[in-house]
């Protein structure tokens, strides 16, 4: 999966791909390099980050989607916690929707059932202007599981396929570095959940506090590291900035494992 961050203040990369013809290319080139899902987002979740308002972000992907629809072979993927945004997106053709908050809302969760597409849901500790601050846990996997096994039994109760449901840890989202470590470390535990497992840790700051403060474009290679970690562990999609990186490392793991 990968990212395509249509804002002006993402972490890694926001503003590079801004306007719509930067967009259109850098989706175009990220499929080129291997991507089979595009995941386009309009505002920024990082920490810290302002929120902006459903109007502003359709405003910001939509002509995206529009014009990567019918140049695009593959699947494109709406990065939104909002209902109006989601149903924007599904009419103008996107097949997918990674939602940070897990399909919180009644809204969200009946375009869901409607729209019968593919969803990621994810967990996040609060709100992404304050989840940094201080989040505790007296056992971050078993709280993080336990969320996600209750949105999978909501999904399912209201009506969505099982087999459409991917679950995403969220790293960075309301967990300290520990936290964040303890995740990957125990990975594995989350296949007790029975769907596929997205994993996100594509050049975020955990990577660059262990690297003593490398800026985001300087942890592609230890990211790759962590992405053959979380293979190995059970995870199935990977969500990254790095395409061709990512496949290659992807491509090692599979030779691996077909032995």
């Amino acid at each position: 999966m990968g990212i395509l961050n249509v804002t002006p203040d993402s972490f890694s990369d926001g503003g590079h791909f801004f306007s719509v013809d930067a967009a259109v290319q850098h989706a175009l080139n990220m499929a080129e390099e291997g991507a089979t899902i595009i995941d386009i987002g309009g505002e920024s979740t990082r920490p810290g980050a302002a929120p902006v308002s459903a109007q502003e972000e359709i405003d910001r992907v939509l002509p995206v989607i529009e014009a990567l629809r019918g140049n695009l072979t593959v699947t494109m993927s709406i990065d939104t916690r909002k209902p109006e945004v989601m149903r924007g997106a599904l009419a103008a053709g996107v097949r997918f929707i990674n939602d940070v908050t897990a399909l919180g809302t009644p809204e969200a969760l009946q375009i869901a059932v409607l729209a019968r597409v593919p969803v990621c849901l994810m967990h996040m500790a609060g709100e992404p202007h304050g989840m940094q601050t201080n989040p505790v846990y007296q056992d971050v996997v078993g709280e993080v599981k336990a969320f996600l096994a209750q949105r999978i039994a909501a999904c399912v109760a209201a009506g969505i396929a099982r087999d459409l449901l991917i679950i995403d840890p969220g790293f960075g989202f309301g967990k300290t570095l520990q936290h964040n470590l303890t995740l990957l470390r125990r990975l594995e535990e989350f296949s007790a959940l029975g769907v596929p497992l997205l994993i996100g840790l594509s050049r975020k700051s955990m990577i660059g506090t262990l690297l003593g403060g490398a800026a985001p474009a300087q942890r592609v290679v230890a990211g790759a590291a962590l992405t053959m970690t979380a293979l190995s562990k059970g995870a199935t999609l990977i969500r990254t900035h790095d395409v061709r990186a990512t496949c290659d490392v992807i491509k090692m793991h599979e030779a691996l494992t077909s032995c």
